[in-house]
């Protein structure tokens, strides 16, 4: 008996085809599955379409002069769509409005911009059943910062705009965005402090370690699969902060004890669970209580990357000091984007994009206001 295709023909097997009639039913049954197995285990799911759109708009945007932004946001974005930024963009509903009000003037402010991205990846989104299918891209857009921007002064020197963006794409359009990216960040390269010193390190963040955050190719499903399971695992520990396990310990259930954990300026970033527990989770949970439960509009992974975003992710009463500043006792959201690396079966690395200005404006605290008043340092 020949053996089928990519059988890998064990002893088992092979026994079995020499005996009865009966045996040889029974083997190449029992080979049929292991076939199966095998090509579940490697298969490939395919996202090039969508990436090769976004990809494509993103070399025609990156091009374009600011008057022929909203010519290539027209020939993209779909008639019916919803952009989402941070504080003070937030939303908007016309691809013409987003070029007008935030590509044009971001491009005149940081000339000859380019887009360094340190992770490109696509999948399904899991809160919506696995129905859309979303682009993400993070990174970098440097530019000469010569003009000024949202009140920023120029420096004349080089600037980064640390970025995530989310694309949903369907019937050959992006739909739906969510573009969040680092302000505060901004400013403090600009010589502005708009908080008090953070407890974490302020510096301009690199990609991941391992340097193969672009899957610019297709990835297996089950890698993809193993990064959602140990997303999952990680909020499902953090839950409300009710899970009652000492802080260090529950953190080792879902990460890697050399993690590192890329904050937002104002927080800044730190790196293994010992310093992240004693530099941003532990003061984080100190200063609030009444944390609602996490609400994703997209959560996904492919290959060894995935993340999500809400809008917001959740709500907290902001009962203690943070960031430097007193308690409030007002309930404050966060707007997040979160974009993690997995090794194994834990998380090594996770970059967070927070709309603090949208957090502290809701407590009463307009940082971009307040920015005018602080002297260059």
């Amino acid at each position: 008996m020949k053996a089928p295709p990519e059988c890998h023909q064990c002893n088992f097997c092979i026994r079995l085809q020499q005996g009865r009639l009966g045996f040889r039913i029974l083997a190449r049954s029992f080979c049929k599955r292991v076939q199966k197995s095998i090509k579940g285990r490697g298969r490939v799911v395919d996202f090039q379409a969508e990436k090769h759109l976004v990809r494509e708009y993103y070399a025609a945007l990156d091009a374009a002069d600011s008057g022929d932004i909203a010519g290539v946001l027209g020939q993209y974005i779909s008639t019916d769509y919803l952009w989402r930024g941070f504080h003070p963009f937030n939303e908007m509903t016309d691809s013409i409005r987003v070029a007008s009000e935030f590509w044009a003037p971001l491009k005149t402010s940081l000339k000859r911009l380019q887009r360094r991205q340190d992770v490109f990846m696509a999948g399904k989104n899991e809160t919506d059943g696995f129905d859309g299918s979303w682009v993400v891209s993070m990174g970098h857009l440097m530019g000469l910062f010569d003009e000024p921007w949202l009140g920023i002064a120029p420096t004349g020197k080089m600037a980064f705009l640390r970025y995530c963006e989310f694309n949903k794409v369907a019937g050959g359009k992006i739909v739906e965005t969510a573009m969040y990216f680092d302000i505060p960040h901004l400013m403090m390269q600009a010589g502005l402090n708009p908080f008090p010193p953070q407890t974490a390190a302020h510096l301009v963040q690199p990609g991941p370690m391992t340097h193969d955050g672009l899957l610019f190719d297709a990835q297996p499903k089950a890698e993809g699969d193993a990064t959602l399971a140990a997303i999952n695992a990680m909020i499902g520990d953090l839950g409300t902060w009710q899970l009652g396990l000492p802080l260090e310990e529950e953190l080792a259930r879902t990460w890697h004890d050399d993690m590192i954990w890329w904050g937002p300026a104002g927080i800044g970033a730190t790196y293994t669970i010992e310093r992240y527990a004693k530099q941003h989770s532990g003061p984080f949970r100190a200063a609030f209580s009444e944390r609602s439960k996490t609400n994703h509009i997209c959560r996904m992974a492919e290959g060894h990357y995935g993340g999500f975003f809400g809008w917001p992710n959740f709500t907290a009463r902001h009962d203690g000091g943070f960031m430097g500043m007193p308690a409030s006792d007002k309930l404050g959201e966060m707007r997040v984007i979160d974009i993690y690396r997995r090794e194994g079966d834990k998380l090594a690395e996770n970059w967070i994009f927070i709309d603090l200005l949208h957090f502290w404006k809701g407590l009463g605290v307009d940082i971009l206001a307040r920015m005018q008043e602080v002297p260059r340092t």
